[in-house]
Formats: structure tokens, sequence, C-alpha cells
């Protein structure tokens, strides 16, 4: 790959890459770090791309498994969090959706994120996962059950008001 190719695929995907490792990890650090490792990946990367949907589909494969591998780490199941990071997140909606949508669990946030805010199909959102594309569509209707559930404010006629969690 040639450096001024490499630097507009950086131009092109690394917000991407970074909002997809975002939305696993919910740190903004780890998917920092994240997004530099896949980038570099890229980099070293000999094999040529098919096309530029190849391309993209391949850097969102390897954020999702490094991503995954960061969450397996032994290091990261030993420590506790002193508390959320409260920092301006990427695309943050003033609606109360991107906080609902970072509040669900990571299989359905994911296939949210991919779905939704990437443009990704169901079919390539479930190779990216690494599941059917059954599973997907599942995961995308219980997930938007649950968004609806959570950023309704009240029970119709009850007056009981929702807690905010997903989990």
């Amino acid at each position: 790959m040639s450096d001024e190719a490499f630097e507009q695929a950086v131009r092109d995907y690394a917000n991407s890459i970074f909002r997809v490792a975002y939305h696993a990890l919910k740190d903004r650090h780890e998917a920092e770090d994240v997004t530099q490792t896949v980038l570099l990946r890229l980099y070293q990367n000999p094999e040529p791309f098919e096309s530029r949907e190849h391309m993209k589909y391949w850097l969102l494969r390897v954020a999702v498994n490094e991503s995954r591998k960061v969450l397996r780490a032994p290091w990261r199941r030993r420590t506790v969090p002193l508390e959320d990071w409260d920092g301006p997140a990427p695309e943050r909606e003033e609606n109360g959706v991107w906080e609902a949508v970072l509040a669900l669990e990571a299989k359905y946030r994911l296939p949210v994120y991919l779905y939704y805010y990437e443009g990704c199909s169901v079919k390539e959102t479930a190779r990216i996962l690494r599941a059917n594309p059954s599973t997907v569509q599942t995961r995308l209707q219980r997930a938007r059950e649950k968004l609806k559930w959570a950023l309704s404010d009240e029970e119709e006629g009850t007056g009981y008001v929702r807690p905010q969690s997903l989990s």
C-alpha cells in the first residue's frame, strides 16, 4: 500500500474504526489504542484489497477483533473504573438516543452501531461480528425494543417511570 493510499484510508476510516472500538469498549483511551493498532495492521498488510468496500469491511472486522482482545485481557478483569467518563462522545445526540445505545449490552450495542451509524447491511454486520444474519436481525429487534422501553418516560396510564438502565 502506498503512503498516499494509506493516508487516504486513515482520513476515510479512522473515525469509523474509533467509533466501533468505542462502542465495544466504552473507553475513549482504549478505543484510541485499538484504532492505532488497526491502522498499523493496515499499513503492514501486504495484500491488496479488492475494493474500498472490502477495505472498510476488513478494517471494521479487525477493529471488532482487537476490541474483543482488549475485553479478554486479564488486566482488564482485575481493574475497576474509578468513575465513568463524562467527556463528549462522538456524534452525541441531544434526545438521549446515544446514551441509550451506549447503555445496551455489547451484543446489542455493536449491531445497532454498525447497522444504524455505519450503514452496514444486516449481512455485512453479520460478517463483521461473525454471526448469522438471523442472529443480527434478532439482536437488532431486541435492541429496538430495549431502546423504545428506555426512551419512553412513563408506562401508559400507570404513572410508573421506567429506570434508565438497559442491562
